[in-house]
């Protein structure tokens, strides 16, 4: 019995297994039929792109060649047309060459005629020279024989007698032209001089060259020294000026050889007696904003003096130079006020000689600027004021004026003399310098050595002495 059931489970299985066996093939084989299917439509729709594929490409590559075709032909014809045209450029050119070919033979032709004919006009010429040389041998010894002088004695006698009378002339003409020249050079400079002064009209005053602080009483005397001399010794320090405090009544006295120092000392003192608190503190403080005042003042000095002329490019720092030339006096006269009055002057020389007077004026306005530090740089001013302008970047001709102007350089220009002359004219004028004691100590030496004059006999009168200029 249980071999039986055994028996028919091996047989169902035995058939299930069949069964499913069968069924998984059925099913292998349609995929594999599916898959076949598959590769076949694949392969067909590859074809037909590839079809597609190489018919596009052909319809572009015969797209391309027809594009290539066209420019090709472009080209070609382009390169046709330039090769015409430059054909008939170089046909235009070789008969142009042909046609100055022919201008040039005949020209060559032409010159060999003339280089004939020139060739007989010379041998002509050169028969006639032969001629006219034995003629002129002949007349020469025909004259030797009537003259009874050589060749050479008669061609010494000419030319003596001719450099007698060339002399004579000569000198009754060098004459002439000198006493001329003299008299025009004589009036011409009376009439620029004159004129010159005529068209300066500027007032002057002659300045003090010591400075004086007037007090308000001697009891101001003692608050300036202070206790113990403390407020005299803060002011001096700060200034570098010495005070003086004398028996002079109601006045103190500044000494000091930097004019600009002393206009500051002055300043201050005075601003130190008009507020009446005078202490070292104080004192430094009023010297210091008067020194201020004096560099805005020295400034606008030089800017004023140069604008008033017209003296335009000035260096700032030059300009400040000549600003403190207000303070720089010379014989009593100011120097800043000769400077202008010397430009003045110059300029209008120039303008009278028909030179450039704004070129004299600036030479004129600087000429003494070497005075404002001469005080300070050891040499002439002349030379200071010169390397002065120079290192402010003034041009050649102007630091030779300034240095010639005394003559401690030799004059090189024309501009070199009228700055001279200006300089002289400005110190000369009567009432522009005080004399010196020297000059007139100078003057009553003279009187004394004069002669004693017979009775009715005119006194002669000693010259005035140069006044020395600025």
């Amino acid at each position: 019995m249980e071999y039986l059931v055994a028996l028919s489970l091996i047989v169902v299985l035995t058939a299930m297994g069949a069964f499913a066996f069968f069924k998984f093939k059925k099913r292998v084989v349609q995929e594999n039929l599916n898959i076949e299917e598959e590769q076949k439509r694949l392969i067909e729709e590859a074809r037909i792109k590839a079809a597609s594929l190489l018919k596009e490409a052909k319809l572009e590559a015969k797209s391309r060649l027809l594009e290539m075709k066209s420019d090709f032909d472009s080209e070609t014809e382009e390169t046709r047309s330039e090769l015409k045209k430059e054909e008939r450029r170089l046909s235009k050119k070789s008969e142009k060459l042909d046609s100055q070919e022919e201008q040039l033979i005949k020209k060559e032709q032409s010159l060999q005629r003339k280089e004939a004919e020139t060739q007989k006009k010379f041998e002509s010429a050169t028969n006639k020279e032969i001629q006219y040389s034995e003629l002129l041998e002949e007349t020469k010894k025909e004259l030797e024989k009537v003259s009874g002088l050589t060749l050479e004695e008669a061609k010494e006698l000419l030319l003596k007698t001719i450099e007698e009378d060339v002399q004579h002339e000569g000198a009754k003409l060098i004459k002439k032209i000198t006493s001329e020249a003299r008299e025009n050079a004589d009036k011409e400079a009376k009439k620029i001089i004159s004129t010159a002064i005529q068209r300066y009209a500027g007032d002057y005053v002659a300045e003090r060259t010591v400075s004086v602080v007037h007090l308000p009483g001697d009891e101001m005397k003692g608050r300036i020294i202070g206790r113990e001399g403390r407020n005299i010794r803060a002011l001096e320090a700060a200034t570098g000026i010495d005070l003086i405090i004398d028996d002079t009544p109601e006045a103190v006295i500044l000494s000091g050889f930097n004019p600009v120092r002393r206009e500051i000392a002055r300043l201050s003192l005075e601003k130190l007696i008009s507020d009446g608190r005078i202490h070292p503190a104080r004192i430094e403080d009023v010297v210091q904003r008067a020194t201020e005042e004096v560099d805005v003042a020295i400034k606008e000095a030089g800017e004023q003096a140069a604008f008033d002329l017209g003296v335009h490019g000035i260096d700032p720092e030059l300009i400040k130079v000549v600003g403190k030339l207000k303070f720089r006096t010379s014989y009593a006269q100011n120097v800043l006020q000769h400077s202008v009055e010397v430009a003045f002057l110059a300029g209008a020389i120039a303008s009278e000689l028909s030179l450039d007077f704004k070129l004299a004026k600036r030479m004129g306005l600087l000429h003494d600027i070497g005075k404002a530090v001469d005080y300070e740089v050891d040499g002439a001013h002349a030379i200071i004021g010169a390397k002065l302008a120079k290192k402010y970047g003034e041009v050649d001709s102007v630091v030779n004026a300034i240095a010639s102007h005394h003559e401690d350089q030799m004059p090189e220009t024309v501009y070199d003399y009228i700055v001279q002359a200006a300089d002289a004219l400005s110190g000369a004028r009567p009432g522009a310098r005080k004399e010196s004691l020297e000059n007139y100590i100078k003057r009553l030496e003279d009187l004394e050595k004069l002669p004693i004059p017979l009775m009715g006999s005119p006194i002669p009168m000693p010259s005035r002495p140069d006044v020395k200029s600025g």
